[in-house]
């Protein structure tokens, strides 16, 4: 479903003016709503601080001048979203702008770590998100189940499931789940 791009356009406005709010970690926009979720949890930040050193060790080899990063928004004003995955690969050069967020085609990979809170967004809602604006390959790490899966192929035709100590292959790279911990209780 798309968002009028002008009402897109007014969301935009009025989450950039959004306070900052103690235990509000993310705002994105999708489906013409502001939504905000909560701040992430140590394990969670755990999991995207390792996963980034791996894809950053990697990239110099399979993609110059490229990095994993996270806290970039990626924007779609076709489509009427504004996501702020946990983890994105995309040219370092493009944090060189004044603009607020990535652009689709900007992107290799998208990377969420499922929240305890609210994890049928990262499931299904991000996975339709994130095959429609063509980003090619989307990983998703789950610490509640210790368990994850691999989109690619166009539209995310393809899944490949792992659980938590498998060595993966996300497209070009090599990632060690084993590294990845588990939500406690």
């Amino acid at each position: 479903m798309s968002t009028d791009p002008a009402v897109f356009a007014k969301l935009r406005e009025i989450a950039a003016r959004l306070p900052e709010v103690p235990g509000i970690g993310k705002i994105e926009i999708a489906d013409g709503t502001i939504v905000m979720t909560t701040s992430p949890v140590k394990r969670h930040e755990l999991a995207v601080v390792r996963i980034v050193r791996q894809l950053n060790e990697q990239l110099p080899r399979t993609h110059p001048g490229h990095v994993a990063h996270g806290g970039a928004d990626v924007v779609d004003p076709v489509r009427g979203r504004l996501r702020n995955p946990d983890v994105m690969v995309f040219p370092e050069e493009a944090l060189d702008s004044e603009e607020a967020a990535l652009l689709p085609h900007q992107v290799l990979l998208v990377v969420e770590i499922v929240s305890a809170a609210d994890p049928q967004n990262d499931y299904r809602a991000k996975v339709a998100d994130y095959a429609a604006m063509g980003i090619p390959l989307y990983l998703l790490v789950d610490p509640r189940k210790g368990t994850g899966i691999v989109y690619d192929e166009p539209g995310y035709t393809r899944r490949t499931d792992f659980a938590f100590g498998d060595v993966i292959t996300v497209g070009p790279w090599t990632l060690d789940t084993g590294v990845l911990r588990m939500y406690a209780g």
